[in-house]
């Protein structure tokens, strides 16, 4: 089980109409309809991806299958990613064919026409996602779906069962000063979602609706509670090793999370746990995009497909911890590791996942008919301020 994922850069995104060819898969040509079948494939398949997205383990069996050989390309962050979509450079010497695309990246690429839309008919297994997953706003644009959605973490507030009494229910344990110097939180403005999220619940008086789309007078007062939590902080973390490292040593006691960073921690005897508080959280979503000129849009369609059943997602989800789209992934990620499925959130009623709050990049569009919110640019200064 390993968690490479690096902290995401947010960026702001317009929606764009592309288009792709009608007569099967075609290499990226803006005109005629979706693809209505997968053809022939090229030998070959282009990946940008988060390390072990196209591990051996389940990767192998699908290039003996298909003939499609993979050439890989790992990404440190959404930046990188979106850096090598435009440059090219792909394995083999080509361009890249596809992306795991975090939601922080995909509304880039959307808008920057670098991807194309995508026949989500010619996955089989897209009927099995778990609802949200099947048109999610990160990368569904009116009702167009610009790729396939693949795994998805939320983000947990993590405590030491011994330090922290009582269990805490609620994000304000990360913004008091009960544990001040022992409090962790990832180093990235897409954090300012997390505290508009609790003054959304707690301060229902300032009128947020969606903690991504924050008026001025909104942000102000988030980031004010930013600032008052600087002080509160003990480090801001950008890799999970990082906060693992921090509850392991003692320097931490609270803060916010990840999955693979519990199961990381209570495997090493650590007496952590985790929850989503009443207010509920945010979280992050992957999806497999589909370059706007790909060379090997068969193999890619392959992949995708192959990539949604959920014996792979099962496996994926445990290789690199974190959680599947496919909902009959279950059965099978507590076959290859016992409870590993409620360990990672994934067989949960419907309004779990409503209460999750997924990335999304803020624009000045809030969508209410009014441009008055405050874009990612004012995030990333405001963020820069906050953590000095």
């Amino acid at each position: 089980m390993r968690r490479i994922r690096r902290v995401h850069v947010v960026v702001t995104a317009v929606a764009v109409a592309l288009c792709v060819p009608a007569s099967g898969v075609g290499k990226g040509s803006a005109a005629g309809a979706l693809p209505s079948k997968i053809g022939k494939g090229e030998g070959s398949l282009n990946l940008i991806e988060w390390p072990a997205y196209s591990d051996p383990s389940f990767a192998n069996k699908f290039q003996k299958a298909t003939g499609c050989k993979i050439h890989r390309k790992d990404a440190g962050s959404s930046n990188e990613m979106v850096a090598l979509m435009r440059t090219g450079g792909g394995g083999g010497g080509g361009q890249f064919d596809l992306v795991s695309a975090s939601g922080d990246a995909s509304l880039r690429l959307i808008a920057g026409g670098d991807v194309q839309p995508v026949n989500v008919n010619l996955i089989p297994q897209w009927k099995n996602f778990i609802s949200i997953f099947k048109s999610p706003a990160h990368n569904t644009v009116k009702g167009v779906h610009y790729g396939v959605s693949l795994q998805w973490g939320p983000n947990t507030l993590l405590y030491n069962t011994k330090k922290v009494k009582p269990a805490p229910t609620s994000w304000s344990t990360i913004y008091g000063s009960k544990y001040k110097g022992k409090v962790t939180v990832p180093n990235n403005p897409i954090q300012i979602a997390d505290a508009a999220l609790y003054l959304m619940k707690s301060k229902p008086s300032l009128g947020i609706k969606d903690p991504y789309e924050l008026n001025k007078t909104q942000f102000d007062a988030v980031v004010s509670l930013l600032k008052q939590q600087r002080k509160l902080v003990k480090k801001y973390w950008g890799a999970a090793s990082d906060e693992i490292n921090l509850f392991k040593g003692g320097d931490a006691v609270i803060g916010a999370a990840w999955p693979y960073q519990t199961l990381a921690l209570q495997a090493s005897k650590a007496p952590v746990k985790e929850l989503v508080p009443k207010e509920g959280a945010t979280g992050w979503a992957d999806t497999w995009m589909l370059a706007k000129k790909a060379k090997h849009p068969n193999c890619a369609y392959m992949w995708m497909k192959y990539v949604s059943t959920p014996q792979v997602q099962a496996k994926q989800a445990l290789v690199f911890g974190e959680t599947p789209v496919n909902a009959k992934a279950c059965s099978y990620m507590n076959k290859i590791q016992a409870r590993s499925c409620s360990q990672y959130h994934l067989n949960q009623p419907l309004s779990y996942y409503k209460q999750i709050h997924f990335w999304k990049t803020p624009v000045p569009d809030c969508g209410n008919g009014q441009k008055n919110c405050m874009d990612y640019n004012a995030w990333q200064r405001a963020w820069t301020q906050i953590t000095g």
